[in-house]
């Protein structure tokens, strides 16, 4: 009999180049007809450009939520990656399951009128590739999930139970980001006047932001403007000064740092289980530099449309969230 993976499916979003897997419960209907599919639904795939959902999966089958599904990118790799979760046998280990090779980003980089190459040697920062798997970590502040990697949750957890005992109150602003969502970090200030480099002065480029690692957290307390350097003068940051780094964490970005980055006392990150030996150049996660790393060549896939008629079956007896 086959075992259920040690994470449930509630807690784990499977991260693949182009769609995101949601438990169905973590995500908000957008309408009715979504609510209906969404409450009998485990997963929901997500688009990460737009944050459009596609279609959610059920025990009876999957259910498209956008037009034309059969064609969407990526979804034979967002199938693959739904099948080894449920397939697997000796338990789920989120950490344990890599980073997704680099999708299109020059590009990316490209259309922003920024030279990737000249970026990376000005500012000392190296490529940061997502993580395949990430945890469930509670909510942030604006009760959104929050993902990050397992080892970097649990920490963060044990250091906010920490922090409460001492009457210091730590509250999550933001923890994971994809490259797409930083890429609509740049486009909407774009929008509002600001040059790409005013943005880079606050904004890693996309592609270079440790949140894409998923041990990257912002921090704030209750009160306190997010990411201001006010923060600075709270309680909470001084606590932080002292003890954060009983629980793995470390400033990544304090004043006079080397990438041009404005200070940030609320941006800390988590060094995991290697104790940061995949941070280089300053602490970045993995870096990748040159012609040191290819994109790995997928090999021939059934297309969508032979796929999509499959019937996909729930999770046997118990469910997987």
């Amino acid at each position: 009999m086959r075992r259920l993976p040690a994470l449930p499916l509630k807690s784990v979003l499977l991260n693949t180049s182009r769609i995101e897997l949601w438990p169905a419960d973590l995500l908000r209907a957008r309408s009715n007809a979504d609510a209906r599919v969404l409450a009998g639904a485990y997963a929901v795939l997500r688009r990460k450009q737009d944050g459009r959902y596609l279609a959610a999966v059920s025990a009876r089958g999957v259910h498209p939520l956008a037009t034309g599904l059969p064609r969407q990118p990526g979804l034979d790799e967002a199938w693959d990656a739904l099948d080894r979760f449920e397939s697997a046998t000796r338990g789920f280990d989120a950490d344990a399951q890599g980073a997704l090779p680099l999708h299109a980003l020059q590009e990316r980089l490209h259309a922003l009128g920024l030279d990737d190459a000249a970026y990376a040697e000005r500012t000392g920062l190296p490529l940061v590739a997502e993580p395949v798997a990430l945890a469930f970590a509670g909510r942030d502040r604006y009760r959104r999930p929050l993902w990050l990697t397992r080892s970097a949750g649990r920490g963060w957890q044990a250091m906010r139970t920490a922090a409460a005992r001492d009457g210091v109150v730590l509250e999550a602003i933001s923890g994971y980001r994809s490259h797409d969502y930083q890429l609509g970090i740049f486009e909407r200030k774009r929008a509002r006047g600001q040059s790409v480099e005013e943005i880079l002065h606050v904004n890693a480029a996309p592609g270079y932001s440790e949140h894409h690692s998923g041990r990257a957290l912002d921090i704030g307390t209750p009160g306190e403007p997010p990411a201001e350097e006010s923060f600075e003068h709270t309680t909470a940051f001084a606590w932080l000064t002292r003890h954060a780094s009983d629980f793995g964490f470390v400033m990544s970005y304090p004043r006079g740092n080397p990438h041009g980055i404005v200070y940030e006392p609320w941006h800390w990150y988590h060094l995991g289980r290697d104790g940061g030996a995949d941070r280089l150049s300053q602490g970045r996660t993995p870096a990748i530099r040159g012609n040191a790393w290819r994109i790995r060549t997928k090999r021939p896939r059934r297309t969508s449309s032979q796929r999509l008629p499959r019937t996909r079956r729930g999770p046997s007896k118990t469910p997987h969230g």
